[in-house]
Parts: C-alpha cells; structure tokens; sequence
C-alpha cells in the first residue's frame, strides 16, 4: 500500500480559517445559495467602493511609523534607566538617578497607556500645534521604555556577578564591563522577552484613534461607520495586525538563531 502523504499543517489550518469565514459570512448573509455574489458585493463595498482601502494602508503606514519610532525611543530610555539601577544595585552610585528612574518606571507601568496619551496630548501640548503621529510615537515609547528598562535589568541582573569582578580585575571601569562583557550576553537571554514588548507596543498604538489619529483599527471602524458592517472591516484589521505579529516574531526567532550560531 502506497503511503498517504501528510497535509502540512499550515494548510489544516488555512482551512480551518476558511471554513470558519465562509460559516461566519453565511450566517451573515442568511441565503447559502447566493453567497459567491453576496460576499462579492460585500468585499466591494466595504474595500474597492470609494477606494475605502486606501483608509487601511494610511492607518497601517501610521501604525508602522510609531510603532517603529516608538521602538526606538523605548530602547533608548529603557537601557538607560536599566544601567542607571544597575549601577546603583552594583556600586551604589547615582542615587538620585535611581530613585527618579525608579519613579519613572512606577508611574508608567501604574497607569493605563490610554491615560498617558491623552494626558501627553490633550495636556501637556493642549497649547501646542503638533502632529499627532509624534505625539503617539512620545507617549507608546514613554510607555515602552518602563517596560523595556525593567527587562534589560533583568537580564543584566541574570548575569553572574563574576564576570563584573573579572572585568573589575582587570582594570576595566563600570562603564566598559557594561559595554564589552555584560550587555552582549544580557541581549542574547532577553531577545524573546524584548520581541514580545514590541509586539505588545505594535497592539497597543490601536488606541491611537482617541486623539484623532488614523491608525489601522481607525481606518478599519471608518470603513464600518460608512458601510454599517462591522465584519469584514474588523477581520481584515484583525488579519492585518496577525500578519505583522507573525513577521516580527519570525524575524525575532531568525536573529535567536544567527546569535546561536555565533556562539558555536
């Protein structure tokens, strides 16, 4: 007997995914004999009428612009608040520094990410003509950084304390350990938790649209709020997003690997 050859499971799931749609779609359209020209119908008017597709591709190009820059800002401040307490923890220097980061970080994870965009928006630039896009990549990579310094701590803290006396011995200063011996091996153990934080941060600038701004899931309820549906708007933003995910954690996993290598 000749072996059955096994259904990838991608394709189980593409399936799945399909049948559950077409399910979804009939129970919607409540004739299974006309679905083909009601879910075409459908898909036009809600994507290809009024080229109401072009208010996702704005909402997505936004929604990559912050989340990158956003990214960007979060590394930046949260590594330095993360040597700030290091230091502190380590040598017991800059005291002051730490206890102002210390605040930050207890500020920032003790209060919803919507509040601090309104708050950094309709308060401290309520006096200000800005532009929205950079008032969202302040507040999510404000936001980010709290989470993102208290990740990078825990992977400094991972590391053995003798490697900071080996490097002290060798005459090396903080700043140099730091540099050279401890955040090269820190990054390696926190790379899955630092992909997860921005995978988070991209999810999260979806609230973006309570200042105004057209983000994804703004352009997704703006097709809905002309369309009066909300299915086929929802799922395709839903899908966007799931796309995104998936690219990000494929590209997190592809550098886990390369670093792997490296160390052989």
């Amino acid at each position: 007997m000749k072996k059955c050859k096994k259904i990838p499971a991608v394709m189980l799931a593409g399936a799945a995914l399909m049948g559950l749609f077409t399910t979804a779609v009939s129970a919607a359209s409540g004739e299974e004999g006309n679905l083909q020209p009601e879910i075409v119908q459908r898909l036009y008017d809600n994507f290809v009428k009024d080229d109401r597709w072009k208010y996702l591709l704005e909402g997505l190009g936004n929604t990559a612009l912050i989340t990158f820059f956003a990214m960007i800002i979060g590394i930046v401040i949260g590594f330095m608040l993360a040597i700030i307490r290091v230091a502190h923890d380590k040598n017991g220097s800059v005291p002051v520094l730490n206890l102002i980061a210390k605040l930050y970080i207890t500020i920032i994870r003790g209060t919803p990410v919507m509040i601090q965009l309104l708050i950094i928006y309709f308060v401290i630039f309520a006096a200000v003509d800005i532009d929205k896009v950079l008032v969202a990549i302040i507040a999510f990579g404000v936001n980010s950084a709290a989470y993102v310094s208290e990740v990078v701590r825990s992977g400094i803290m991972s590391i053995d304390n003798g490697q900071f006396e080996a490097g002290k011995s060798l005459g090396l200063g903080f700043p140099t350990i730091m540099i050279h011996i401890i955040l090269p091996q820190a990054f390696k153990n926190i790379l899955p938790a630092l992909g997860n934080e921005f995978i988070s941060l991209l999810k999260e600038t979806s609230i973006s649209g309570y200042i105004g701004l057209m983000d994804l899931t703004r352009g997704g309820d703006y097709i809905r709020s002309v369309t009066y549906e909300a299915f086929l708007p929802l799922i395709a933003v839903a899908l966007i997003y799931l796309i995104i995910v998936v690219l990000l954690s494929a590209g997190v996993s592809w550098l886990e690997r390369r670093l792997k290598k490296n160390e052989r």
